[in-house]
Protein backbone atom coordinates (compact mmCIF):
# COMPACT_ATOMS: atom_id res chain seq x y z
CA UNK A 1 0.00 0.00 0.00
CA UNK A 2 1.06 3.61 -1.18
CA UNK A 3 1.64 6.37 1.59
CA UNK A 4 -0.67 8.04 -0.42
CA UNK A 5 -3.37 5.35 0.07
CA UNK A 6 -2.33 4.98 3.79
CA UNK A 7 -3.06 8.50 4.51
CA UNK A 8 -6.36 8.60 3.02
CA UNK A 9 -7.26 5.36 4.57
CA UNK A 10 -6.45 7.04 8.26
CA UNK A 11 -7.88 10.10 7.23
CA UNK A 12 -11.26 8.30 6.56
CA UNK A 13 -11.39 5.79 9.76
CA UNK A 14 -10.70 9.15 11.44
CA UNK A 15 -13.72 10.49 10.38
CA UNK A 16 -15.84 7.43 11.06
CA UNK A 17 -14.69 7.78 14.50
CA UNK A 18 -15.53 11.65 14.93
CA UNK A 19 -18.82 10.80 12.84
CA UNK A 20 -19.58 8.05 15.59
CA UNK A 21 -18.45 10.38 18.65
CA UNK A 22 -20.89 13.03 17.39
CA UNK A 23 -23.91 10.46 17.76
CA UNK A 24 -25.53 11.25 21.20
CA UNK A 25 -25.25 7.76 23.51
CA UNK A 26 -29.13 6.09 22.79
CA UNK A 27 -30.83 7.03 25.60
CA UNK A 28 -33.32 3.32 27.10
CA UNK A 29 -36.75 3.23 25.30
CA UNK A 30 -38.91 4.63 28.10
CA UNK A 31 -41.75 1.83 29.13
CA UNK A 32 -45.33 3.20 30.57
CA UNK A 33 -47.14 0.28 32.88
CA UNK A 34 -50.33 0.08 33.05
CA UNK A 35 -51.77 -0.60 36.58
CA UNK A 36 -55.36 -1.39 37.77
CA UNK A 37 -57.34 0.19 40.80
CA UNK A 38 -60.80 -0.78 41.82
CA UNK A 39 -61.23 2.64 44.13
CA UNK A 40 -62.44 5.88 42.71
CA UNK A 41 -58.75 8.27 42.36
CA UNK A 42 -59.92 10.46 45.86
CA UNK A 43 -58.87 7.51 48.07
CA UNK A 44 -56.00 6.43 50.07
CA UNK A 45 -55.32 3.40 48.26
CA UNK A 46 -55.30 5.66 44.79
CA UNK A 47 -53.10 8.04 46.73
CA UNK A 48 -50.61 5.20 47.68
CA UNK A 49 -50.48 4.03 44.03
CA UNK A 50 -49.80 7.61 42.02
CA UNK A 51 -46.94 7.61 44.64
CA UNK A 52 -45.74 4.47 43.73
CA UNK A 53 -45.77 5.72 40.00
CA UNK A 54 -43.97 9.07 41.10
CA UNK A 55 -41.79 7.07 42.50
CA UNK A 56 -41.02 4.38 39.77
CA UNK A 57 -40.64 7.38 37.39
CA UNK A 58 -38.40 9.99 39.28
CA UNK A 59 -35.85 7.00 40.69
CA UNK A 60 -35.31 5.20 37.11
CA UNK A 61 -35.22 9.22 35.32
CA UNK A 62 -38.26 8.37 33.08
CA UNK A 63 -37.16 4.93 31.81
CA UNK A 64 -40.46 3.17 33.96
CA UNK A 65 -43.36 5.24 34.19
CA UNK A 66 -47.10 3.95 35.16
CA UNK A 67 -50.74 5.06 34.42
CA UNK A 68 -53.21 3.93 36.58
CA UNK A 69 -57.05 3.06 35.83
CA UNK A 70 -58.98 3.85 39.07
CA UNK A 71 -62.54 3.12 39.53
CA UNK A 72 -62.58 -0.53 38.19
CA UNK A 73 -62.11 0.89 34.57
CA UNK A 74 -59.94 -2.09 33.17
CA UNK A 75 -62.46 -4.48 34.36
CA UNK A 76 -63.80 -6.35 37.49
CA UNK A 77 -61.41 -7.23 40.56
CA UNK A 78 -61.44 -11.24 39.30
CA UNK A 79 -60.82 -10.52 35.58
CA UNK A 80 -57.61 -7.80 36.67
CA UNK A 81 -56.38 -10.57 38.79
CA UNK A 82 -55.68 -12.82 36.40
CA UNK A 83 -54.82 -10.14 33.77
CA UNK A 84 -51.85 -9.32 36.09
CA UNK A 85 -51.21 -12.68 36.30
CA UNK A 86 -50.69 -13.14 32.19
CA UNK A 87 -48.74 -9.58 32.27
CA UNK A 88 -51.65 -7.94 30.59
CA UNK A 89 -52.19 -5.22 33.35
CA UNK A 90 -48.91 -4.78 34.68
CA UNK A 91 -49.63 -4.00 38.53
CA UNK A 92 -52.40 -3.48 40.64
CA UNK A 93 -53.90 -3.58 44.44
CA UNK A 94 -56.48 -5.94 45.27
CA UNK A 95 -57.95 -7.26 48.41
CA UNK A 96 -56.86 -10.24 49.60
CA UNK A 97 -60.38 -11.71 49.88
CA UNK A 98 -61.10 -12.49 46.41
CA UNK A 99 -57.43 -13.27 46.02
CA UNK A 100 -58.44 -16.72 47.54
CA UNK A 101 -60.21 -17.73 44.74
CA UNK A 102 -56.52 -17.76 43.11
CA UNK A 103 -54.35 -18.38 45.51
CA UNK A 104 -55.32 -20.43 48.51
CA UNK A 105 -52.90 -19.10 51.25
CA UNK A 106 -55.04 -15.36 50.94
CA UNK A 107 -57.60 -17.15 52.18
CA UNK A 108 -56.33 -16.79 55.49
CA UNK A 109 -56.34 -13.62 56.70
CA UNK A 110 -60.33 -13.74 55.66
CA UNK A 111 -60.81 -15.83 59.01
CA UNK A 112 -62.27 -14.24 61.18
CA UNK A 113 -60.39 -13.06 64.19
CA UNK A 114 -57.35 -14.24 62.71
CA UNK A 115 -55.33 -10.70 63.58
CA UNK A 116 -55.94 -9.46 66.83
CA UNK A 117 -55.52 -5.78 66.13
CA UNK A 118 -54.33 -3.29 62.91
CA UNK A 119 -50.91 -2.51 64.34
CA UNK A 120 -50.55 -6.73 64.50
CA UNK A 121 -51.36 -7.18 60.99
CA UNK A 122 -49.35 -4.49 60.04
CA UNK A 123 -46.51 -6.12 61.62
CA UNK A 124 -47.26 -9.99 60.50
CA UNK A 125 -47.77 -8.63 57.42
CA UNK A 126 -44.26 -6.82 57.15
CA UNK A 127 -43.02 -10.50 58.46
CA UNK A 128 -42.75 -13.92 58.48
CA UNK A 129 -46.53 -14.66 58.01
CA UNK A 130 -46.62 -12.04 55.25
CA UNK A 131 -43.52 -13.30 53.34
CA UNK A 132 -45.09 -17.12 53.54
CA UNK A 133 -48.45 -15.83 51.91
CA UNK A 134 -46.38 -13.59 49.62
CA UNK A 135 -45.20 -16.59 47.82
CA UNK A 136 -47.86 -18.37 47.57
CA UNK A 137 -48.83 -15.49 45.55
CA UNK A 138 -45.42 -15.27 43.20
CA UNK A 139 -46.53 -19.16 42.56
CA UNK A 140 -49.53 -17.90 40.85
CA UNK A 141 -47.51 -15.24 38.82
CA UNK A 142 -48.07 -11.92 41.29
CA UNK A 143 -45.21 -10.16 43.10
CA UNK A 144 -46.57 -8.61 46.53
CA UNK A 145 -44.64 -5.46 46.73
CA UNK A 146 -47.21 -4.15 49.68
CA UNK A 147 -49.92 -4.86 51.82
CA UNK A 148 -52.24 -2.27 52.42
CA UNK A 149 -54.33 -1.04 55.12
CA UNK A 150 -58.08 -2.04 53.80
CA UNK A 151 -59.42 -0.94 57.20
CA UNK A 152 -60.81 -3.56 60.36
CA UNK A 153 -64.98 -4.61 59.79
CA UNK A 154 -66.76 -4.58 62.94
CA UNK A 155 -70.50 -5.21 63.65
CA UNK A 156 -73.19 -1.97 63.72
CA UNK A 157 -76.55 -2.34 64.88
CA UNK A 158 -80.01 -0.90 65.40
CA UNK A 159 -80.61 -2.57 68.71
CA UNK A 160 -77.96 -2.72 71.06
CA UNK A 161 -74.38 -2.79 71.59
CA UNK A 162 -71.96 -6.02 71.07
CA UNK A 163 -69.87 -6.97 74.04
CA UNK A 164 -69.39 -10.25 73.64
CA UNK A 165 -70.52 -13.31 71.79
CA UNK A 166 -73.73 -13.91 73.25
CA UNK A 167 -75.10 -10.50 72.26
CA UNK A 168 -75.32 -11.44 69.04
CA UNK A 169 -77.43 -14.05 69.68
CA UNK A 170 -80.41 -13.81 67.66
CA UNK A 171 -79.53 -10.58 65.88
CA UNK A 172 -80.03 -10.58 62.14
CA UNK A 173 -76.85 -9.44 60.83
CA UNK A 174 -75.87 -8.85 57.19
CA UNK A 175 -72.81 -10.21 55.92
CA UNK A 176 -71.00 -10.43 53.01
CA UNK A 177 -72.21 -13.52 50.23
CA UNK A 178 -69.10 -15.98 52.02
CA UNK A 179 -69.40 -18.63 53.94
CA UNK A 180 -66.53 -18.11 56.32
CA UNK A 181 -68.54 -14.60 57.31
CA UNK A 182 -72.06 -16.71 57.52
CA UNK A 183 -70.37 -19.36 59.79
CA UNK A 184 -68.84 -16.37 61.72
CA UNK A 185 -72.25 -14.88 62.63
CA UNK A 186 -73.72 -18.37 63.02
CA UNK A 187 -70.56 -19.55 65.37
CA UNK A 188 -72.24 -16.67 67.88
CA UNK A 189 -75.84 -17.71 67.83
CA UNK A 190 -76.49 -14.74 65.04
CA UNK A 191 -78.73 -15.33 61.79
CA UNK A 192 -76.11 -14.34 59.25
CA UNK A 193 -78.06 -12.77 56.37
CA UNK A 194 -76.29 -12.29 53.20
CA UNK A 195 -77.57 -9.27 50.95
CA UNK A 196 -75.99 -7.12 48.34
CA UNK A 197 -74.29 -3.47 50.11
CA UNK A 198 -76.55 -1.18 48.55
CA UNK A 199 -79.36 -2.74 49.80
CA UNK A 200 -78.62 -2.61 53.61
CA UNK A 201 -79.17 0.86 54.67
CA UNK A 202 -83.20 0.00 54.02
CA UNK A 203 -83.04 -3.06 55.54
CA UNK A 204 -81.80 -1.90 58.67
CA UNK A 205 -84.16 0.82 58.79
CA UNK A 206 -87.27 -1.16 58.33
CA UNK A 207 -86.05 -3.65 60.49
CA UNK A 208 -85.20 -6.56 57.76
CA UNK A 209 -82.04 -7.06 59.59
CA UNK A 210 -81.15 -5.55 62.94
CA UNK A 211 -77.29 -4.28 61.49
CA UNK A 212 -74.10 -5.10 59.65
CA UNK A 213 -70.78 -4.97 60.02
CA UNK A 214 -67.88 -2.61 57.78
CA UNK A 215 -65.02 -0.13 58.36
CA UNK A 216 -65.84 3.05 59.38
CA UNK A 217 -65.69 4.67 56.21
CA UNK A 218 -67.62 2.76 54.94
CA UNK A 219 -70.20 2.86 57.91
CA UNK A 220 -70.02 6.43 57.45
CA UNK A 221 -69.89 7.35 54.06
CA UNK A 222 -73.04 5.18 53.05
CA UNK A 223 -74.72 6.96 55.84
CA UNK A 224 -75.33 3.38 57.84
CA UNK A 225 -74.38 5.24 60.95
CA UNK A 226 -77.53 7.00 60.63
CA UNK A 227 -79.82 4.37 60.89
CA UNK A 228 -77.93 1.96 63.03
CA UNK A 229 -76.38 3.85 66.46
CA UNK A 230 -74.41 1.48 68.11
CA UNK A 231 -71.15 0.60 66.10
CA UNK A 232 -69.36 -2.01 68.29
CA UNK A 233 -65.35 -2.36 67.60
CA UNK A 234 -65.09 -6.42 67.53
CA UNK A 235 -62.56 -5.66 64.89
CA UNK A 236 -63.54 -9.00 63.46
CA UNK A 237 -62.23 -8.55 59.78
CA UNK A 238 -59.06 -6.98 58.98
CA UNK A 239 -58.39 -8.15 55.27
CA UNK A 240 -55.51 -6.37 53.87
CA UNK A 241 -55.11 -5.11 50.42
CA UNK A 242 -51.85 -6.24 48.18
CA UNK A 243 -50.20 -4.00 46.16
CA UNK A 244 -49.27 -6.64 43.34
CA UNK A 245 -46.59 -6.78 40.21
CA UNK A 246 -47.10 -9.18 37.53
CA UNK A 247 -44.33 -11.80 37.82
CA UNK A 248 -43.89 -11.49 34.14
CA UNK A 249 -43.35 -7.87 34.79
CA UNK A 250 -41.09 -7.82 36.97
CA UNK A 251 -39.31 -10.90 35.45
CA UNK A 252 -38.42 -8.42 32.48
CA UNK A 253 -36.82 -5.66 34.33
CA UNK A 254 -33.71 -5.23 34.68
CA UNK A 255 -32.07 -5.75 38.50
CA UNK A 256 -31.98 -1.76 39.15
CA UNK A 257 -35.23 -1.17 37.94
CA UNK A 258 -36.50 -4.34 39.89
CA UNK A 259 -34.99 -2.79 43.54
CA UNK A 260 -36.56 0.44 42.84
CA UNK A 261 -40.13 -1.41 42.44
CA UNK A 262 -39.74 -2.89 45.52
CA UNK A 263 -38.59 0.24 47.26
CA UNK A 264 -41.43 2.12 45.93
CA UNK A 265 -43.82 -0.63 46.52
CA UNK A 266 -42.82 -0.28 50.48
CA UNK A 267 -43.17 3.55 50.52
CA UNK A 268 -46.21 3.57 48.78
CA UNK A 269 -47.30 1.16 51.35
CA UNK A 270 -46.24 3.03 54.62
CA UNK A 271 -48.19 6.40 52.95
CA UNK A 272 -51.10 4.48 52.06
CA UNK A 273 -51.55 3.20 55.73
CA UNK A 274 -50.92 6.34 57.44
CA UNK A 275 -53.41 8.35 54.98
CA UNK A 276 -55.96 5.10 55.92
CA UNK A 277 -55.80 6.09 59.72
CA UNK A 278 -56.27 9.73 59.00
CA UNK A 279 -59.33 8.56 56.97
CA UNK A 280 -60.52 6.51 59.44
CA UNK A 281 -60.42 9.06 62.32
CA UNK A 282 -62.65 11.43 60.08
CA UNK A 283 -65.24 9.07 59.62
CA UNK A 284 -65.09 8.10 63.24
CA UNK A 285 -65.58 11.44 64.51
CA UNK A 286 -68.23 12.07 61.96
CA UNK A 287 -70.38 9.05 63.87
CA UNK A 288 -69.66 10.33 67.06
CA UNK A 289 -70.96 13.43 65.91
CA UNK A 290 -73.73 11.67 64.40
CA UNK A 291 -74.74 10.30 68.19
CA UNK A 292 -73.59 6.67 68.01
CA UNK A 293 -72.42 4.87 70.52
CA UNK A 294 -68.88 3.67 70.20
CA UNK A 295 -67.81 0.89 71.85
CA UNK A 296 -64.23 -0.65 72.02
CA UNK A 297 -63.30 -4.51 73.06
CA UNK A 298 -60.15 -4.66 74.86
CA UNK A 299 -60.13 -8.35 74.97
CA UNK A 300 -61.58 -10.09 71.76
CA UNK A 301 -60.84 -13.77 73.35
CA UNK A 302 -64.38 -14.81 73.68
CA UNK A 303 -64.80 -13.85 70.26
CA UNK A 304 -61.84 -15.63 68.97
CA UNK A 305 -62.75 -19.03 70.82
CA UNK A 306 -66.28 -18.36 69.78
CA UNK A 307 -65.00 -19.20 65.92
CA UNK A 308 -63.50 -22.81 67.14
CA UNK A 309 -66.28 -24.69 64.63
CA UNK A 310 -65.12 -21.92 61.86
CA UNK A 311 -61.29 -22.57 62.10
CA UNK A 312 -62.26 -26.29 62.36
CA UNK A 313 -63.91 -26.31 58.92
CA UNK A 314 -61.45 -24.38 56.74
CA UNK A 315 -58.77 -26.43 58.09
CA UNK A 316 -60.37 -29.59 57.86
CA UNK A 317 -60.88 -27.86 54.04
CA UNK A 318 -57.48 -26.97 53.41
CA UNK A 319 -55.28 -29.45 55.78
CA UNK A 320 -52.43 -28.02 53.75
CA UNK A 321 -52.91 -24.34 55.24
CA UNK A 322 -52.95 -25.46 58.96
CA UNK A 323 -49.56 -24.37 59.48
CA UNK A 324 -49.26 -21.24 57.65
CA UNK A 325 -52.94 -20.42 59.43
CA UNK A 326 -51.44 -21.09 63.34
CA UNK A 327 -48.17 -19.32 62.14
CA UNK A 328 -51.21 -16.15 62.01
CA UNK A 329 -53.35 -17.48 64.92
CA UNK A 330 -50.48 -17.97 67.42
CA UNK A 331 -48.59 -14.79 67.03
CA UNK A 332 -48.55 -12.56 69.95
Amino acid sequence: MTKFKSLKLAMLLGSVVAASLAIPALEAEARELRGWNIHVEDYPVSHGMEAFAKELSEKTDGELTAKIFHSGVLGSQPDAIEQTRLGVIDFGVFSLGPMGQVVPEANVVSLPFIFKSVPQMYELMDGEPGAALSKGLEAKGLIALGYYDAGARSFYTSVKPIEEPKDITGMKIRVMNNDLFVGMVDSMGGNATPMAFAEVYQAIKTGVVDGAENNPPSYESTNHFEVAKYYSLTQHLIIPECLCMSKKTFDSLTPEQQEIVKVAGRNSTELQRKLWQEREAASMAKVEGGGVAVNSIADKAAFQAAMAPVYEQYLAQNPELTELVNMFRNAQ
